[in-house]
C-alpha cells in the first residue's frame, strides 16, 4: 500500500482497540480514527474471560501480566440450595489450555477495554458522541457520513466494531440489524454492590431455582471492595409472555428492568432481599438479552465487521473479539508489507479486498464452531422443581466425585485442550 492507510473504526471497545494496536505495529503510518457513540470511554460491564487463541494473542501483545493484575480473583463457582447449603463446587483448573467455568483470565469488561485502548490512545484520533450514519463506495474507498456532525469523509477502510446491534452491519447487508441477531430467550442484569457480600471469598456463589431464575455473587478485582452480581432469567421456549415482558423492560431501560427483577426474584430465598436492596443502590446497573450474531458475511468492498458486530458467541465473545482484531490486522499487514511504492491505486484496492476476504475465510467458520444453542442453558437453568432436582443431583455427584477435574485432566493428557484458530505467521514490524 503505497499511501498511508486511512481507517475508520466505529466502536472503542475491545475488538476495535485490539485491531488498532496490532495494525499500528504492522503499519505505523496508518491514520486511524475511532468514533464512539458514548460521550466517554465505556469502561463498565460484566466479567468476561479469555480463552483459546486469545490467550496466545494477549501474551504476544505483551499485556498478559497487566490482564492478570486486574482479574477478578475468582477461583471457582459454588451452587447452593435456597437455604444456603452447598450443592456443588467447581474450581478453576489453574491452567490456560484447559479452562473450567471460571477462566484463568476472568476480568471485567471495562478493565480489559481500558488495557487495550490505553495502548493506542494518543496514536489514534478518538471522537466521542459520534456514530456512522451512512456510507457509500467511492472511487477512493468508502465515503462515510457521520450522524452528529453531518460531515462526510472518505476512508480506505471502514471497520464496524459497533456491537451486536451493529447499524453498519445492517447497512452492509441491506437488512435490519436484528435480522442477524439470534436471541437465546435468556436475559441478564449485572451490577456491583457497595459492600463485599462474599466476605472476602474468591469463590463465586449463587442459587439457580425454578422458572429459570439464577442469582450469583462474584468477586471483583482486588482494588474493588464490592461484589459483582449476576441475575439471569432463562425462559421456557413456550413462555412468550415472560419473554415479551423482559424484552419490553430491556427496551424501556434500567428502572423498568429493576422493577421486574424485584417482582421475579423476590421469592427465591437465600440472600435475595439483600441483593435486591443493593441493586437499588448500585451505580453501574446494566441489563441485556443473551444473543448470538450470525452474519452470513463479514466483509463487503471496503467495509468489514469485527467482533460482536459480525460473530457474537455466548461465552466466547470477548475471545472472538481479540482473535478477530488480531487476524484482521495481520491480513492487512501481509498486504501492506508486500506493496511497493510504485503500485497503482487499483492494486491497493485489490490488496485490501484480498486481506478482508482472507480474514473472513479464517474467522467466520471458526466463530460458527463457537456458537452453540440455548439448549445447554435450558438444561443448567431449569424451569421446574423436577428439573432443578435432577440438575442439583447431577452437579452434586460430579462435584463430590471430582468428575469435572478428572475429565479435564484426561482431556489435557489426550490433547483435547482449548480450541484454537490455526492462524498464519504474520509479518509484523518490530
Amino acid at each position: 500500500m503505497a499511501q498511508p492507510l486511512k481507517v475508520l473504526i466505529s466502536g472503542s471497545g475491545i475488538a476495535g482497540s485490539v485491531f488498532a494496536t496490532n495494525l499500528l505495529r504492522a503499519y505505523p503510518t496508518a491514520a486511524i480514527t475511532i468514533v464512539e457513540r458514548s460521550p466517554a470511554l465505556r469502561l463498565t460491564g460484566a466479567a468476561v474471560d479469555i480463552r483459546g487463541s486469545a490467550v496466545d494473542i494477549i501474551k504476544w501483545m505483551g499485556v498478559e501480566s497487566e490482564v492478570r493484575a486486574h482479574t477478578t480473583r475468582e477461583s471457582g463457582m459454588q451452587l447452593l440450595h435456597a437455604n444456603g447449603k452447598p450443592i456443588a463446587t467447581f474450581g478453576a483448573t489453574g491452567r490456560s489450555d484447559v479452562q473450567a467455568l471460571t477462566s484463568e483470565y476472568e476480568i471485567f469488561r471495562g478493565a480489559l477495554a481500558k488495557i487495550f485502548i490505553e495502548r493506542v490512545r494518543g496514536r489514534v484520533k478518538l471522537v466521542f458522541d459520534e456514530t456512522v450514519s451512512s456510507f457509500e463506495p467511492s472511487a477512493d474507498g468508502v465515503a462515510v457520513t457521520f450522524t452528529r456532525s453531518k460531515q462526510a469523509e472518505t476512508y480506505d477502510l471502514l471497520v464496524a466494531a459497533d456491537g451486536y446491534n451493529s447499524h453498519i452491519r445492517g447497512l452492509m447487508l441491506g437488512t435490519p440489524p436484528s435480522a442477524q441477531v439470534h436471541e437465546e430467550n435468556a436475559y441478564v442484569a449485572y451490577f456491583t454492590t457497595k459492600d463485599d457480600l462474599l466476605g472476602g471469598s474468591d469463590v463465586a456463589t449463587g442459587i439457580s431455582t425454578t422458572l429459570g431464575r439464577a442469582m450469583y455473587l462474584r468477586p471483583t478485582a482486588a482494588s474493588t471492595s464490592g461484589t459483582s452480581v449476576l441475575l439471569m432469567k432463562v425462559n421456557a421456549k413456550s413462555d412468550t409472555a415472560a419473554r415479551d415482558k423482559l424484552s419490553t423492560a430491556v427496551r424501556e431501560g434500567n428502572e423498568s428492568y429493576k422493577q421486574l427483577m424485584e417482582e421475579m426474584f423476590a421469592d427465591i430465598g437465600w440472600r435475595a432481599p439483600e441483593v435486591l436492596r443493593e441493586m437499588r443502590q448500585s451505580d453501574d446497573f446494566y441489563c441485556s438479552v443473551f444473543a448470538q450474531v450470525r452474519s452470513p458475511s463479514i466483509q463487503s468492498g471496503r467495509v468489514v465487521l469485527l467482533g460482536d458486530a459480525g460473530y457474537l458467541a455466548l461465552g466466547y465473545g470477548t475471545s472472538l473479539a481479540i482473535i478477530g482484531g488480531y487476524v484482521l490486522a495481520g491480513e492487512l499487514a501481509k498486504q501492506a508489507l508486500s506493496s511497493t511504492a510504485g503500485e497503482a491505486s487499483s492494486t491497493q484496492k485489490e490488496k485490501i479486498s484480498a486481506a478482508l476476504k482472507a480474514y473472513e475465510d479464517l474467522v467466520l467458520p471458526f466463530a460458527k464452531t463457537q456458537q452453540g444453542t440455548s439448549g445447554l442453558m435450558q438444561l443448567v437453568t431449569p424451569q421446574t422443581r423436577l428439573g432443578v432436582g435432577v440438575r442439583n443431583a447431577l452437579f452434586g455427584l460430579v462435584s463430590t466425585l471430582k468428575l469435572d477435574r478428572m475429565g479435564m485432566a484426561i482431556s489435557a493428557k489426550l490433547g483435547f485442550t482449548e480450541k484454537k484458530l490455526a492462524m498464519p505467521e504474520y509479518p509484523w514490524v518490530e
